[in-house]
């Protein structure tokens, strides 16, 4: 019997209040999605424009084989990163006999947002924490790790629920799947030039001289960094917004966002992937110390628990 299977079994327990009112008009919806759209051409632009400047810094030949590579991820992140991104961390689909409550929860609240009803992911891990993926609501997948089970309350998680078939919703998932997944495949670029400078030799006049391509290792991963700070942390405030109006239990969601940062603070997960960091609810390096700190692509949680406590007191977004 497997740690996910379990954690599906203890899920499935899970039960929860209505959801909440409608969100949007179907003409804030369509500006969602356009301005959505705009960000996910600016953010391929601007990360094969990264791709292209490490051909660039390789020498001259190597320009047009890095702009073919920059073609072929953009193509193969807007079409395959959400399942990159789940093999990443070893997601897998349960069915509604395994987690059958938790298939009701993805349901209810899916019916509540007007989206079709994601696949419903587990993640063998014991940091408490959640993403979403997919390129538009009807091929999305929300995703729960088995340590969110034994911390959260059944209401907290339909907050969590909620949050993240808000991001659906607000078809902001595909900015920041593909994000990820293009984060992922630079930094491992740049490992492989820092290990070819460090060990490489070439007696080629028109070859990079090693420390640049030293310089390149270190310099691409922070360029890609600073490209998903620029979407991250205002999609976390409008999700948490959309989520508490979805779940129609704001407060719910605050306590779960405190729970999930003590628990992401102390427990450390199996596999850290800073490219996809920003796909979670809370921060999964939120443990770790040093330069990534700097880097946070989540905004404090401390403020988003401040903005829904205020929209639970001024009583919005709560079920009637």
């Amino acid at each position: 019997m497997t740690a996910a299977g379990d954690a599906a079994r203890a899920i499935s327990q899970a039960t929860g209040p209505r959801a909440g009112r409608p969100l949007t008009t179907p003409a804030e919806e369509t500006m969602n999605g356009i301005n959505n759209q705009i960000k996910t051409i600016v953010l391929m632009g601007a990360l094969s424009a990264i791709l292209v400047a490490i051909g660039a810094v390789m020498g001259k030949g190597y320009v047009a084989l890095f702009t073919l590579v920059a073609i072929a991820m953009n193509f193969g992140a807007y079409f395959f990163s959400d399942r990159i991104v789940q093999r990443m961390h070893g997601a897998r689909e349960v069915s509604e006999s395994e987690a059958p409550a938790l298939h009701r929860m993805v349901t209810e609240l899916s019916l509540a947002a007007g989206i079709p009803k994601p696949k419903v992911l587990v993640v063998d891990s014991p940091q408490p924490n959640a993403f979403a993926t997919g390129r538009n609501p009807e091929n999305g997948a929300v995703a729960v790790t088995t340590g969110i089970v034994g911390i959260l309350s059944e209401r907290e998680l339909r907050g969590v629920i909620a949050h993240e078939l808000a991001h659906i919703r607000n078809r902001d998932v595909l900015v920041a799947t593909i994000a990820a997944a293009i984060a992922g495949a630079v930094t491992l670029i740049a490992n492989v030039l820092q290990w070819s400078a460090i060990f490489g030799s070439s007696d080629d006049e028109d070859a990079p001289s090693p420390l640049a391509m030293i310089a390149l290792a270190f310099v691409a991963p922070i360029a890609v960094t600073l490209v998903q700070l620029g979407i991250s942390r205002s999609r976390e405030y409008m999700a948490d917004e959309t989520g508490a109006r979805i779940s129609g239990d704001p407060a719910s969601l605050a306590s779960a966002l405190e729970k999930l940062e003590r628990g992401a603070m102390t427990i450390a997960p199996a596999d850290p992937q800073p490219a996809t960091a920003s796909l979670f609810i809370v921060n999964p390096l939120a443990g770790t110390s040093g330069l990534m700190d700097l880097f946070s692509t989540h905004p404090p949680v401390a403020e988003r628990v401040n903005r829904l406590r205020a929209i639970a007191w001024r009583g919005e977004g709560i079920a009637a």
